[in-house]
């Protein structure tokens, strides 16, 4: 069940599926019921936990004037309700620890009013609308996907682990214990490195250490991968166990970042390892044209391919740790068998690039799905030039499309690594243009965007935003986020979704960075899968995505401070301080009903 609403009275509530969270949307249908409107309080009740109500990022500036829950803090939603029609809830950011309960949740949701002197009133029960949705690890039919968190620069993270909690230790070898200390946060806990990735790593790092651990524990499975950063030292033990059992066979990258002969890189170390655990004729080197950019696990019982994993994710520290990334992982059915196809010729041509755009595999999609599974197409490349502008032109092709979406309808999100450069790029230049057009709902956000858009009351224009603020610091008196030295991306997704919400939904994802450069010079692999409830779970992925990053570049403000350099006050803390406070009126309301502004479509799309 992608999404399910309800509605009672004025108030209209509509809850969509996402991977391990949920995105709720609100509408009041009357227009006196937006009259003297405080905000949204918004409580959830997960199986076997106690319910409890999401917690806002600003409180009004005197407390005492407005109904309070004296058991509840300022900035619990009961308190200091939510000036904003949605909401994305990620169980495990604030309450419920490392492990979040999964199942059926319960939210409730109630709209809050001022009363003549601008107080905000009590909550009123009978306003509230009840809704029921699951919350867990995204699946339907053979399809699971899954996301990293990607939340190092945030204050969710400084809050459990710490301001100065480090990813790695600095003299780490290839291999290391993560059972170690990793750091001890504000209120004195320690934790490890392995909660810490656990917390980080999310269902992402779920499924690639699922796939890991069942050929581990079954003697019938083998394993082929396609590696391009290797060092994840967990992985790194479970590849070298089951090669050293005669089960796997590894295609890993060697361009110059990941191979020198002088001083070696840890893609280095691991091929010896291997070599020697599993035998060298199990490995191979190479890079195509440029990379063995393929993230990917081939798992086979005998002869026949079962399950494939695939994504952006890298098996590395930062892939799953630090990045924001996605894994799929396709069990039975046509995929495992493309993709094993795809080892194989890749494995016997020697991964080279010439050979492999002429093979059949280079020159045409692959189908799959259909009736109650998720459907689509795979590409995999490199691919002659020819091949590769069809390819990324049908793209762009489905992105215009949304324009002409009749009433303005159609919509575009996108979580992108790289959006910038010189070379040709037709997919780059469609996403940094699409926020201009204001017939279409865009939110997007790149490492690396021509410019940088963020949302301009009064007018339809749509969101671009960059995932590194890596490069600027939160004014005071806002802590510091982490800066992860080293680090050179925060999203390495590469996906867009076009059509949510709509008769025709697509998500295109992959490893492929979306470039014609390397979609001719790189091993590969882009799928455009056509479903509706896959499409929303990438669609929250990028909304969550784009609200965190739109706040860190709209109040960023220029060059870094040093690592050493220290803040007091967290988010709330620093919203105090800065004298960021709730209003006490209707007037932040109007937006999300003027025709001429984003916000007004943004509440019409989600809240269907």
């Amino acid at each position: 069940m992608a999404k399910v609403s309800a509605t009672k009275g004025s108030l209209k509530v509509t809850a969509h599926r996402g991977d391990a969270k949920t995105l709720l949307a609100f509408d009041l249908l009357q227009e006196s019921a937006r009259e003297n409107l405080a905000g949204f309080t918004i409580s959830a009740a997960p199986p076997s936990v106690a319910p409890y109500f999401l917690q806002n990022n600003l409180r009004f500036e005197d407390p005492a004037a407005h109904a309070q829950d004296p058991m509840e803090a300022a900035f619990s939603s009961i308190n200091a309700p939510f000036h904003k029609f949605r909401w994305v809830h990620v169980p495990g950011i604030i309450h419920q620890g490392l492990r979040p309960a999964f199942g059926m949740y319960e939210y409730v949701v109630t709209p809050r009013y001022f009363d003549a002197r601008h107080s905000m009133l009590p909550l009123d029960p009978d306003r509230s609308v009840s809704i029921q949705i699951e919350v867990v690890p995204f699946v339907k039919g053979g399809l699971s996907v899954g996301f990293t968190r990607g939340f190092t620069q945030s204050q969710a993270f400084v809050n459990r682990f710490g301001r100065d909690a480090s990813i790695r230790p600095s003299d780490a070898p290839l291999q290391w214990d993560t059972a170690q200390t990793s750091g001890r946060n504000a209120r004195g806990e320690t934790f490890t490195y392995a909660q810490q990735y656990e917390w980080l790593g999310f269902t992402a790092r779920d499924m690639v250490f699922g796939v890991l651990d069942e050929v581990a524990a079954d003697q019938g499975l083998r394993l082929d991968v396609f590696a391009y950063d290797l060092n994840e030292p967990d992985i790194v033990g479970r590849l070298l166990a089951i090669g050293e059992a005669g089960r796997a066979r590894i295609i890993l990258d060697d361009a110059a970042l990941h191979h020198d002969a002088h001083k070696p890189k840890p893609e280095d170390e691991f091929a010896a390892l291997f070599a020697d655990k599993a035998g060298g004729e199990n490995i191979k080197r190479g890079h195509f044209g440029r990379y063995a950019h393929d993230k990917v696990f081939v798992v086979s019982r005998g002869e026949t391919p079962v399950k494939v994993l695939t994504g952006s994710t890298n098996f590395s520290v930062t892939g799953l740790y630090v990045n924001s990334n996605h894994v799929l992982v396709f069990e039975e059915g046509e995929v495992p068998g493309h993709y094993a196809k795809l080892f194989r010729e890749a494995w016997e041509q020697g991964v080279r690039a010439p050979a492999f755009r002429a093979s059949d595999l280079a020159v045409q999609p692959f189908a799959f799905g259909g009736d109650q599974e998720a459907a689509g197409s795979i590409t995999f490349s490199p691919h002659d030039e020819a091949t590769a502008r069809s390819i990324l032109d049908g793209l762009v092709q489905r992105v215009g499309a949304e324009s002409q979406v009749p009433g303005g309808r159609g919509s575009v999100l996108f979580a992108v690594m790289e959006l910038g450069g010189t070379a040709e790029n037709p997919v780059y230049d469609a996403l940094n243009a699409i926020h201009a057009d204001d017939e279409v709902f865009s939110f997007g956000i790149s490492d690396n965007p021509d410019g940088i858009a963020l949302y301009k009351p009064g007018t339809r224009q749509g969101v671009l935003v960059t995932g590194r603020p890596v490069n600027t610091q939160l004014p005071p008196p806002f802590n510091q986020i982490p800066n992860i030295g080293g680090v050179k991306h925060q999203i390495h997704h590469k996906f867009v979704v076009c059509g949510f919400n709509g008769p025709d939904p697509v998500v295109y994802c992959g490893s492929s960075n979306l470039a014609l450069g390397g979609e001719v010079a790189n091993g590969d692999n882009l799928l455009a899968i056509r479903d509706g409830d896959v499409a929303t779970v990438f669609a929250i992925e990028a909304l969550a995505l784009v609200d965190h990053f739109n706040f860190l570049n709209s109040v960023a403000k220029g060059p870094r401070a040093s690592k050493d350099a220290k803040r007091t006050a967290s988010d709330r803390q620093g919203a105090v301080q800065a004298g960021w406070f709730l209003g006490t009126d209707d007037g932040w309301v109007s937006k999300f009903f003027d025709p001429h502004d984003l916000r007004n479509r943004d509440r019409e799309l989600f809240a269907d």
